[in-house]
């Protein structure tokens, strides 16, 4: 109908009376010019300069030298915007804007002004070290935000954001969500197999990486396999990227986008004309803001569609877990795409908190730097702390590991009988004691109590305090996405220490219940966090199950998913029609009791293992091996473990051994001379086999034959999820022939 338009002003005033058409010319951005006819159709001509080759250009804005043009016809162009956090712009052009939260990206406009001037965030390890202001990070935010939309980023597209935990993927993030897009996220220690899988199961339209090291790795495979509209590289510069392939296709760096979105802003904000060129639509909580794909431990990971509305719903009631303060310090290294990570950083930037980035490198200088008030993290994390301290007692001076030994089995023995008179002991049984034996019961605990008190203070002076000054986490260490093992959980607790459990799946955004420090029943995962309904249910006939008694654990709420990413099938197998989501783990909720030493326990929801993981042996009794696991783990010459035996007679274990333990226990119980070096391979698994028996002798079941390996359970050898949660599939895979070996 209207030709070629590489010369809209002749165009324009050729057109036929018939359609009498009217022709006003606006700037719309910096690289757009509207062409407005009465008809509503708008002729865009995008115009802009790719300056550069083989990818490694920038795109200008120059309006009188366009190298490419692009003209075509299309209704007025759909702006969708965060309503609360866009407000100043919206009511510069009488769009509605919002006092409430609608969009997760609407709370950077509340925590600006509120802590404006106040530190948010620091990312000491990147280059350049970055700090922001909540003020600063507002603004970076919409910045970075509108500078997708000028490159062309539409709203419900899908970007696929492949990086790790730093200032600039938070940016990224939230102003993908902010343009009403939305992003697929992983980190850079997926397989490049993973991140292709992701990449095109989601539909994404163009790649966000951590940086030129990353995209080196990925390029090769992803030129050729998938169909990317831009990348952008979030850290790094553009000279470092690969040159083959690349050619012609768009490549920008965060900085370009940024300042692209901050000359786009100043136009809209000062040009009336400008913001009538778009339709504004506000973003609902119901819209799509970030595809997660999970990090399950079998088959290829499915795609978990998180609503605003999900998220929001994190947002406003995790701070009855975690009371945060102005100024409190959190320390984070989790990767960021994990939705505990996550939903815990939108958290505590509502309450003008500050958040400091680490690696697992620099963990353990770091909690002494800047001596966190808060740390969010998996059981990993806890466990290598726990592990490192003890390391330190037993290569002290004899006196002192007697020393620091004694005060901590007096402390664990004082919390133990703490837990009794304050009625915070797990129980199954639903059946409660009488008053009076549960009256003698609190009275022997509280008496025994009093007596190891002193003890249990001097320790805190002379051994914990030592401790808390290595590692700060003044206030709480928030442990979650996956079991944390008990030993540990009560050894923080004696020393003083407080963890949190908590519980969640992805698919619930993440978190369903979590301890309060109010009631932090060790053992347990806590209650149910506000508005989340939890039931137990028969593995068979799917009948509710009284309290006490084990089944599998289902959830409802509005964090729960929307679903899997064309996969409604799946979706139907673990969301009902009532809404409810099966979680797939086994559990029990406690019992109410009024006396006794469960009085206190009442409701807590309690794990014991995923359903999945149920071991059936050929007598046919089912073993859940995370039981036998976590005991096994209190040694210290065990550093990682498999229990395996479907479908054997007896249980059997992988072994990935702790070398430097076994050694020097070796050495300790004269199987080796003091002067030996190496252990062989006979030896060391006969040592490891009273050890293990030694550990799990109070399991319901016992371990049989075991194998030794030599290589861990790593990220990099793909026996690892990015989560830290072993492969068991991919184990038994990998040692199927000497697993059957260690069976006959």
């Amino acid at each position: 109908m209207f030709g070629d338009l590489m010369n809209p002003v002749s165009t324009a005033f050729g057109s036929s009376s018939a359609n009498q058409m009217t022709l006003t010319t606006t700037p719309l951005t910096s690289n757009l010019f509207c062409y407005k006819f009465a008809r509503t159709k708008v002729v865009q001509r995008k115009c802009g300069i790719w300056v550069g080759g083989r990818g490694r250009g920038r795109f200008s804005l120059n309006r009188h030298l366009p190298i490419f043009c692009q003209s075509k016809t299309e209704e007025m162009q759909i702006r969708r915007y965060s309503p609360f956090l866009e407000s100043s712009l919206l009511s510069c052009n009488g769009a509605l804007a919002s006092d409430e939260w609608k969009a997760v990206p609407d709370i950077w406009r509340s925590s600006a002004d509120k802590y404006g001037d106040q530190v948010a965030v620091v990312d000491p390890y990147h280059s350049p070290p970055s700090q922001m202001t909540y003020k600063q990070l507002e603004q970076e935010i919409l910045n970075f935000s509108e500078g997708l939309r000028v490159i062309g980023v539409k709203p419900d597209e899908k970007l696929a954001l492949f990086a790790d935990n730093s200032c600039r993927w938070l940016v990224a993030d939230q102003g993908i969500m902010a343009t009403g897009a939305i992003n697929v996220v992983r980190g850079s220690r997926s397989s490049v197999e993973e991140l292709l899988h992701i990449y095109s199961h989601s539909e994404s339209v163009a790649l966000a990486v951590d940086g030129p090291e990353m995209f080196n790795r990925m390029a090769k495979t992803f030129i050729s396999k998938a169909s990317m509209r831009f990348v952008l590289l979030l850290w790094g510069e553009k000279s470092s990227l690969a040159c083959d392939g690349l050619e012609g296709m768009p490549v920008f760096n965060y900085k370009e986008i940024v300042d692209l979105g901050q000359e786009s802003r100043k136009s809209l904000l000062d040009s009336h004309d400008a913001r009538q060129h778009h339709t504004y639509e506000a973003i609902s909580s119901d819209d799509i803001a970030t595809l997660v794909y999970t990090s399950g431990t079998t088959g290829n990971p499915k795609g978990v569609l998180l609503t605003h509305r999900n998220l929001l719903h994190q947002i406003k009631n995790l701070w009855d877990i975690v009371p945060a303060e102005i100024g409190d310090r959190f320390l984070s290294m989790l990767p960021p795409w994990h939705a505990y990570e996550r939903a815990s950083e939108y958290f505590i930037f509502t309450h003008g908190t500050e958040q400091v980035y680490t690696t697992v490198r620099n963990l353990k200088d770091d909690l002494q730097h800047y001596q966190p008030q808060y740390v969010i993290s998996v059981p990993l994390v806890y466990e290598t702390l726990y592990s490192g301290i003890q390391r330190q007692i037993s290569t002290s001076s004899p006196l002192r590991k007697l020393i620091a030994s004694m005060f901590i089995r007096v402390s664990l023995t004082y919390m133990e009988l703490k837990r009794i008179y304050e009625g915070k002991c797990l129980t199954r049984n639903q059946k409660q004691p009488s008053y009076l034996v549960s009256m003698l019961d609190w009275l022997w605990a509280r008496f025994i109590a009093a007596i190891l008190y002193p003890l249990h203070m001097l320790a805190k002076k002379v051994v914990y305090s030592k401790i808390h000054s290595a590692i700060g986490i003044s206030k709480a260490g928030i442990s979650g996405g996956g079991s944390l093992p008990l030993h540990v959980d009560k050894f923080f607790e004696a020393i003083g220490v407080k963890v949190q459990n908590g519980y969640g799946l992805t698919e619930s955004s993440p978190v369903v219940a979590a301890r309060r420090l109010t009631c932090n029943v060790l053992g347990s995962v806590g209650h149910p966090i506000q508005h989340t309904e939890f039931k137990i249910v028969d593995s068979e006939t799917n009948e509710v199950l009284s309290p006490g008694l084990k089944g599998i654990v289902k959830v409802r709420g509005p964090q729960v998913m929307k679903g899997y990413y064309k996969n409604p099938s799946a979706t139907k197998q673990v969301i009902d029609e009532d809404g409810w989501l099966s979680t797939g783990d086994i559990g029990w909720i406690a019992p109410h009791h009024s006396t006794g030493r469960s009085r206190r326990c009442g409701g807590v929801i309690v794990l014991e293992g995923r359903a999945k993981d149920t071991i059936v042996l050929s007598t046919g009794e089912n073993v859940e091996p995370a039981e036998l696991e976590e005991a096994a783990l209190r040694s210290s010459l065990i550093q990682q473990i498999v229990v395996i035996g479907q479908d054997q007679r007896r249980l059997g274990a992988i072994i990935v051994p702790n070398k430097e333990g076994v050694l020097l226990a070796a050495k300790e119980l004269s199987v080796l001379d003091a002067n030996a070096s190496d252990l062989s391979k006979e030896k060391m698994t006969s040592l490891l086999y009273k050890e293990l028996r030694t550990w799990t002798s109070e399991c319901s079941f016992q371990i049989g034959p075991i194998l030794v390996v030599d290589e861990p359970f790593t990220l990099d050898n793909d026996l690892l999820t990015p989560t830290m949660k072993i492969r068991r599939d991919k184990v038994v895979a990998l040692y199927r022939e000497q697993i059957d070996n260690l069976f006959k």
